[in-house]
């Protein structure tokens, strides 16, 4: 069975200033999503599943699934903030969605093989796909045993200022330890460095693996997530600006014992437009990728 590829396009433009998952950047008009399903295909994928807001629907169904349409399946599902397990109900007040891994829940109804899960509005590289293809082509029926695209720090930071990026521990078996979201990393003077909690700068090797929010699971993911939700709302419920991440269930699992996590690492580089400033460099990138031959002029 082929895995699914499941995009999270649920927080459509709320830094960059409007519906920059629609942004045309490649040389006719391709969207950042164009290029993830593009490489999907060459990596062995066989559907596509987006999470979306379903006040977006028509615009979408009519701007993107389109063009997918002969290319392969795919199927929508909604995020809204009431979407809760029984027994809670959402905050009057709450108008953003409960984060990453509350979308991922939304897949649970169409997703019955391994699958992998990308944010709608990073350039990933075409080696991604192709390494978390290969390893969840390999996962079917298989339980607990998730993976995570390590992208090399190195590769992804910004020429416009500091990153957010989770940085991952692992063992000598390329397992998951840990992620801990450090929220300003930059190049200072050649050097990759992060700003920690005491406000001190510490030095990382360039290789370091990042989590770029590119993960594989197999369906039973599902059943930890809803657990996990629960728990997190007792907790969280009153809490406005609370989310409930993908890591956050992950890190559980993996200090419980309960999964593993594996580590798989890529040559490719990633890139997106965090902010609007960011557009010209990207639009630049993807050019050169399609003027050294990765990819067509046009892709659908």
């Amino acid at each position: 069975m082929k895995p699914t590829l499941f995009v999270l396009a649920a927080g459509m433009g709320s830094r960059y200033g409007g519906l920059k998952q629609l942004d045309g950047l490649g040389p006719n008009g391709e969207t950042i999503m164009d290029y993830s399903i593009y490489d999907a295909i060459r990596g062995g994928f066989g559907k596509v599943v987006f999470v979306i807001r379903k006040d977006f629907e028509a615009d979408f169904r009519e701007k993107v699934l389109n063009k997918y349409i002969n290319h392969i399946p795919v199927e929508l599902v909604f995020q809204s903030p009431d979407k809760l397990p029984e027994g809670f109900t959402c905050p009057a007040d709450r108008v953003k969605p409960w984060g990453t891994n509350h979308a991922v829940m939304m897949g649970k109804c169409v997703i019955n093989e391994p699958f992998a899960v990308i944010n709608a509005d990073d350039f990933y590289g075409r080696d991604s796909f192709a390494v978390i293809g290969r390893w969840l082509s390999e996962m079917d029926g298989k339980t607990d045993r998730y993976c995570m695209v390590g992208y090399r720090v190195g590769n992804t930071l910004s020429e416009s200022g500091s990153v957010s990026r989770g940085v991952c521990s692992m063992d000598d078996s390329r397992m998951l330890t840990d992620v801990v979201e450090r929220t300003r990393i930059e190049r200072i003077d050649g050097v990759v460095k992060y700003c920690d909690e005491n406000d001190q700068w510490v030095s990382i090797d360039d290789n370091t693996p990042v989590s770029m929010n590119m993960w594989g699971f197999t369906p039973d993911y599902f059943v930890h997530s809803d657990e996990a939700f629960v728990e997190f709302l007792n907790e969280n419920i009153g809490n406005l600006k609370s989310e409930f991440y993908i890591p956050f269930v992950v890190n559980n699992l993996i200090k419980r014992g309960t999964s593993t996590v594996e580590v798989l690492d890529t040559t490719a580089a990633w890139f997106g437009v965090t902010y609007a400033q960011d557009r010209p460099s990207v639009v630049a990138k993807i050019q050169a990728l399609v003027d050294a031959g990765e990819y067509p002029d046009k892709l659908f």
